[in-house]
């Protein structure tokens, strides 16, 4: 009596396999871009806060000017610089902190990108930038506000008093120190950005 020969079937496991880690593989490969395109985001703002702080500060250090003024019918000769108000000097010194702050965070987020590793390696990474980028935010603020009130009284003058409008002779100290400040305020802009990248990638990862 012959035997039956006998039928083996051999299911497709490599392939079953891989479709099951399909969905797996496409969802990593999702997040792994999400946190990409988060961490180009990042550094372009890092790029353009730097900027703008760096601008902030060069302009106003460079902001002084000789001229002279009519006061009870005498010529005075005035000479202004930013170093005589400290308004000015505290938004210099908040702008140079600003910078430094921004161009270390750039050069690491780059080195990072470089060697592909995440710019945010962690939360405890993050909440660290996220307290930064906020305190570098509200001092920017506060001197950008600070050097205003500067700047309107220059404009303005004192109602009521002898006190001159002394942008008129020193008109180009003034749209300086005018550059300056909405410079200061855009830098003020991009760190609340950060700031708002740091919640996000927080709620996120």
């Amino acid at each position: 009596m012959t035997n039956a020969p006998e039928v083996t079937i051999q299911l497709p496991e490599a392939k079953t396999a891989a479709a099951e880690s399909g969905p797996l593989v496409s969802e990593a490969s999702r997040r792994s871009g999400d946190r990409r395109k988060a961490d180009v985001t990042n550094t372009v703002v890092r790029i353009l806060c730097f900027i703008t702080s760096v601008t902030a500060l060069s302009v106003m250090t460079t902001a002084k000017q000789a001229s002279t003024i009519s006061l009870y019918g005498f010529s005075m000769p005035i000479y202004s610089k930013w170093s005589f108000s400290d308004s000015f000097e505290y938004l210099v010194g908040v702008s140079a902190a600003v910078a430094v702050h921004s161009m270390l965070q750039l050069l690491i987020n780059l080195l990072r990108i470089h060697r592909g590793y995440p710019v945010i390696p962690s939360r405890n990474h993050a909440w660290l930038i996220f307290g930064g980028d906020q305190i570098f935010a509200y001092s920017m603020m506060s001197a950008g506000s600070a050097a205003s009130g500067v700047t309107n009284l220059n404009r303005t003058g004192i109602h009521h008093s002898a006190l001159p409008n002394f942008c008129k002779p020193l008109q180009l100290f003034c749209d300086r120190v005018a550059v300056s400040i909405s410079f200061a305020f855009l830098t003020c802009f991009l760190l609340a950005v950060s700031v708002v990248l740091d919640v996000v990638w927080l709620s996120k990862y």
